[in-house]
C-alpha cells in the first residue's frame, strides 16, 4: 500500500483579488444599510460609529477605513439613495424632453413617482430615507444643509425650468413655489403611515403608491395652472 499526496491546485491571485473585493463590497453596502436604520431612528448625535459597526457586524475600523469620519458616513449613505432618486428622475425628463411630447402631469408624475416609490420600497431606503430627508433638512449644522443643496438643487433647477417650458406663463417665482409645494406633498407622502385610511374610515389607503400620484398629479398640475393663469395676483388684489 503506497501513501498519496493530495495536491491542491493553488488559488489564482486574480480569484482571491475578486473575492476580497466582492466581500469589502458587501461589507460596504451593510455598513450604508445598518447607518441608514440607527441614524432614521436615533438621529445623527444619537448615533455613534460603534453602534453602526456592530448593528452592521463589522470591525468598527472599517467604518473609518471606508468614510473616515461620521459625517462622511452620513453623506454617504444619504447620497446613495439620492442619487438613485435623481437618476430616475432626470432620466424620465430628458426623455420626454428629447421626445418633445411632455405634458405638465408627465412632468409632476416624473418628479413624484421616484420619491414615492422609493418610500414604499424597504429595499430602497423606504420609510427610514424618508425620516431622513426630513431630519436633514432642518439640520442646523451647515454641512447638513449643504448636502441636501448638493444632492438635490441641481436637479432641482431643471424640473423648475421644465415647468416654465410646459406652462409658458408661469414665472421663475411661481415655478419655484410650484416645485417646493410638489416636494413638500412627496415627502409626507413618501412612506404609508394609515393616516388617509384612517381618516377615509377605510375608503381610501396610503399603502397604494398608484393611489397616492394619480391625486397628487392631479392636484399639483390644477395648482401649478392657477399660478400661470394668475390667480395668485388676483388674489393678493382682492384680499388689498
Amino acid at each position: 500500500m503506497t501513501d498519496r499526496t493530495v495536491r491542491t491546485r493553488p488559488t489564482h491571485p486574480v480569484v482571491t483579488s475578486l473575492a476580497k473585493i466582492r466581500a469589502k463590497a458587501t461589507s460596504k453596502e451593510e455598513i450604508l444599510d445598518a447607518a441608514e436604520e440607527l441614524f432614521a431612528v436615533r438621529g445623527f448625535d444619537g448615533t455613534s460609529m460603534r453602534e453602526i459597526a456592530l448593528e452592521a457586524g463589522v470591525a468598527q475600523a472599517l467604518l473609518h477605513y471606508h468614510f473616515k469620519t461620521k459625517e462622511g458616513l452620513f453623506e454617504a449613505m444619504f447620497t446613495r439613495r439620492s442619487s438613485a432618486i435623481n437618476r430616475i428622475r432626470l432620466a424620465r425628463l430628458d426623455a420626454m424632453l428629447s421626445r418633445g411630447d411632455m405634458t405638465l402631469e408627465d412632468m409632476v408624475d416624473a418628479l413624484l413617482r421616484p420619491t414615492v416609490e422609493a418610500g414604499h420600497d424597504a429595499s430602497r431606503g423606504g420609510r427610514s430615507f424618508a425620516s431622513l430627508i426630513l431630519s436633514t433638512s432642518s439640520m442646523s449644522r451647515d454641512w447638513g444643509r449643504d448636502l441636501i443643496q448638493a444632492s438635490y438643487d441641481q436637479v432641482a433647477r431643471r424640473f423648475i425650468a421644465a415647468l416654465q417650458l410646459a406652462l409658458p406663463g408661469l414665472s421663475v417665482a411661481d415655478a419655484t413655489w410650484g416645485y417646493l409645494f410638489i416636494i413638500g406633498a412627496g415627502l409626507t407622502q413618501m412612506s404609508p403611515t394609515g393616516r388617509a385610511d384612517r381618516l377615509s374610515d377605510g375608503q381610501t389607503s396610503d399603502q397604494d403608491v398608484e393611489t397616492i400620484l394619480s391625486r397628487a398629479v392631479v392636484f399639483s398640475s390644477a395648482g401649478l395652472r392657477a399660478f400661470a393663469d394668475g390667480l395668485v395676483a388676483r388674489h393678493a388684489a382682492e384680499s388689498h
